[in-house]
């Protein structure tokens, strides 16, 4: 997805020349989680989705103007936003080929694709709040003792809950967003599933007890955030 400098011996990001493309690899949540992009207000329209197989998909937006650390940070932040693939977050990711076989099935299946865009995107156009807990060089040690650090202005709990409000306002399944917020604190949770749970419970909770509250409060972190934490 992004070009190697003409004298690349290796495919690291060292010889990454320029950044073209970010993306989004939605192998869980089938045609919904690709409904729940393609309407999203927090990130521009795709350029291009790929089905890789039936029911996955990969998404691709041209962009330009970013930087290696700036790309990856937005992979990040949005694979926890739409629970991506987390491990398809590198820039130097391989995507499937339109017209070749996924071999994966007992039947080939064949990758299609389609053209949503001709746009080219910068980083202003996705809306999403970028943290250093974004950033694949973050050592999740200290994302430990950032949240429980009192000069941090949100920890990384407080994002996952904001996060939890706001996928369910918009009508995500619960189940969904709790397999999303335990695939990405896997790293450093002991029981990511428990932890995701009870977050989604309790911003159940108070969307259920004060949904007017929840709202402003939802609408608060946004402004303050932009979109944080996911």
């Amino acid at each position: 997805m992004n070009p190697l400098r003409q004298d690349a011996a290796t495919r690291t990001k060292e010889e990454i020349e320029t950044i073209r493309h970010v993306y989004l690899d939605l192998d869980q949540g089938g045609p919904e989680a690709l409904e729940s992009v393609e309407d999203s207000s927090v990130v521009p329209k795709p350029n291009y989705v790929l089905t890789s197989s039936p029911g996955k998909f990969q998404v691709v937006w041209n962009v330009e103007g970013m930087s290696l650390d700036e790309a990856e940070s937005l992979l990040h932040a949005m694979a926890r936003e739409f629970g991506g693939d987390p491990a398809a977050t590198d820039a130097t990711r391989v995507l499937r080929l339109p017209g070749f076989a996924n071999k994966k099935y007992e039947t080939d299946f064949y990758v299609q694709a389609r053209k949503e865009s001709t746009e080219t995107y910068h980083l202003r156009d996705f809306k999403l709040h970028l943290d250093a807990q974004d950033s694949p060089r973050y050592n999740h040690h200290n994302r430990s003792r950032r949240e429980s650090s009192p000069g941090s202005s949100l920890s990384q709990s407080e994002h996952d809950w904001a996060y939890a409000k706001r996928a369910l306002a918009r009508g995500d399944n619960p189940e969904t967003v709790i397999q999303r917020i335990a695939q990405h604190r896997a790293a450093d949770k002991s029981n990511p599933e428990y932890y995701a749970r009870h977050t989604v419970e309790k911003a159940m909770a108070e969307l259920t007890t004060s949904p007017t509250q929840s709202r402003l409060n939802s609408s608060a972190d946004g402004e303050k955030n932009q979109e944080p934490g996911h």
